[in-house]
Order: C-alpha cells, then structure tokens, then sequence
C-alpha cells in the first residue's frame, strides 16, 4: 500500500515511516521541518527510511501533490506540546487544525479514503476519577489558590473528599484544558465530520506520554523526559512539578510505531467506516517523580528536586485503560518502562 505520513520526518512520524516500511508498505514522507519540533533538516533527514517530500500540510498545491499515487494517509504533523504563552494560540489553531482541514479537503478530492490520526490523551483533560461516596465523578477546574497551597490532588464537587484516580477509556467525557488540547480535540471533530460526509475510515490514536530516541530537547515544546535528560547531562537535579505524584502513563515510541501499522491495518477495505478513537498507552502508570528518579539513575546523575511548582494549564492524573486497542486492532505496548527509559537515557535527540 502506498502511504502518505504527514509529519513524517519529526520524532513520532520517522519511527511510524519506519515501522510502515518495515511492514511493506510504500511510503513517502511529508513534512515541514518546523523548528520547534527537528533540529536541523539534514539530521532529520537521516532518521527516515523513505523519500521525503518538504511541505506544510496547509498548502493544498503541495498536500494535492503529495497525495498522488497514495492509498491511505498517517496524519502526525501536529504543533505539540504545552507552548510558551497565548500568543502561540494562532499558531497552534493553524498548524492543527487548518492543516488538517487542508489535508481532509484534499484527501477528499484525491479519493483517498483511509486515515490515522495522531491525536492525544489530552482530549480527556483531566483523567478518570471516584469519590469513595459518591462513586464516578468529574471533578473541578484545578483553583490556581489549591495549587499554590500546595493541594495538588482534585477533590470530589459534592462532599470535598478526595478522589481516587482511575483508568480512562475512550468513552470518557473530553474536556481539553489547553490551547494544545482544544486542537486536538479539533482535529477529531473534523476527521469524524469528514468521515460522515466522504464514506471514509479513519483512526484516531490518542496517545499518552511518548518518549524515546530523536525526541526534541531544550525546546518550550519538549516533553518532559527530554526536559529531564537535558538537565541531568548538565549536570542539574531534574525539576518535578508539584509533588511528583502525578500519574501519568508513559509510552516507548516504538510501540507507539507499531499501533499506527495496526490501525493502518484496521482502516483496511472491507472494514466498516467512520470514525473510532483509540487510547496509545502502556497500561502500566507512572509518576511524573518516578520517571524523573529512574531516569536519574540510568544518566548517573543528582536525584530529582521535587519543587512545588504548577503550570495551571496542567491536568493531575491522566491514566488510561489500553483495552480497547488490545481487543480492536491487536495492539499491546511491548516496551517496559525500566528498559525503555534504560535505552533513552543514552539515545540521539533532535537538538
């Protein structure tokens, strides 16, 4: 089949070109080497193991030309991360979103009928949640005076008892917290909408916290193992937020690769249309203070610094059940986390 991956020479998309390869498929590479997610375009370059088309997903000339010849398209370009202030709003809103309407009109044009988006666990805000009284719960908006007195964790709406983080599943209500998440929450609602008006198949992969090699450091849009890695090799004790219980599952790139060639697979001919989400996890949660130590120890560098400190955009707990991709697509995470963070700790970065 041939393949269009759309972002496909940043961290996610050159390991999906890589896996798509490696399953037979003919693909090409689409990308606008925005500086926020690669370093310089030649290393970039080095990392795919297909050709490599240079162009951004909002020009419909250059998405139109892309797409000749493809049968499916794997949708990564994305502007990721939590940002630097609102004035990247803009930004975020025409990366995303206009670039995947751009891309969908296309798709449409051309007949291409079959699509995986790469969309993310930040569509939930914050996770799953019970009150030991009053059972399931969504709780408030985190009160910028709860996370300066330090109460970090979410309290039920009714009786103020504290709540028990439980697993997310994609029926769970979203309510994106950021300008990140409410684009991504955009895209799903345009690829479903495009689905419906086109007789499509399309796969949206929520992903969870992705980390491995070709990460981008020392960026504001890095993740936050990278921001880790970054300041043990300084030398500097990694900086928790919070407490550092903040749970959190997080996921090797490799098997985030491998769910996408399985939801290419899902949107084969044959298969029912429309639209379906999937949660991209490992199934096995961490804390944002327990990856910190463990990355800590693999580098051979000062233990973490719990600081206290808050983003108020940030959500507590975001844990997810991987039930539905195990059962639906095949898909289980392979990667453990004491091996996954073992091999990243010494694996190339995009600078």
């Amino acid at each position: 089949m041939r393949v269009l991956v759309t972002g496909g020479a940043g961290f996610i998309g050159s390991h999906v070109v890589q896996a798509l390869v490696g399953a037979g498929h003919d693909v090409v590479a689409f990308d606008a080497f925005h500086p926020a997610a690669h370093g310089t375009a030649a290393a970039a370059l080095s990392d795919v193991d297909a050709p490599v088309v240079r162009g951004d997903v909002r020009d419909r000339a250059a998405v139109a030309a892309a797409l000749g010849g493809a049968d499916a398209v794997v949708h990564q370009a994305a502007m990721v991360g939590m940002g630097v202030d609102m004035a990247d709003l803009p930004d975020y809103v025409s990366c995303n979103d206009l670039g995947t309407a751009v891309l969908l009109a296309e798709m449409a044009r051309a007949g291409v009928r079959r699509l995986v988006l790469a969309s993310s666990m930040v569509v939930y805000g914050e996770g799953g949640y019970a009150c030991p009284v009053h059972g399931p719960v969504r709780p408030r908006p985190r009160d910028v005076a709860d996370l300066a007195a330090g109460r970090f964790e979410p309290t039920c709406p009714r009786c103020a008892t504290p709540l028990v983080s439980e697993l997310v599943d994609e029926d769970a209500p979203l309510e994106p917290r950021s300008v990140y998440a409410s684009t991504k929450l955009a895209q799903e609602h345009l690829t479903a909408a495009w689905t419906r008006a086109v007789g499509a198949h399309a796969v949206a992969l929520r992903y969870h916290n992705v980390y491995g090699p070709r990460m981008p450091r020392d960026t504001p849009y890095s993740g936050v193992a990278a921001i880790f890695r970054s300041a043990l090799e300084r030398g500097a004790a990694p900086r928790v937020f919070e407490d550092g219980r903040q749970r959190r599952d997080f996921v090797h790139v490799r098997d985030v690769a491998a769910a996408n060639a399985a939801a290419l697979d899902a949107t084969g001919a044959g298969t029912p249309g429309g639209f379906r989400a999937y949660n991209i996890a490992s199934g096995r949660p961490r804390t944002v203070g327990e990856l910190a130590a463990e990355l800590a120890v693999a580098i051979g560098g000062p233990p973490p610094v719990v600081t206290g400190e808050f983003r108020a955009g940030d959500v507590r707990h975001v844990v997810a059940s991987p039930e539905r991709a195990r059962r639906e697509l095949g898909f289980t995470a392979s990667v453990a986390f004491d091996a996954g963070i073992a091999e990243f700790a010494h694996a190339p970065l995009r600078a």
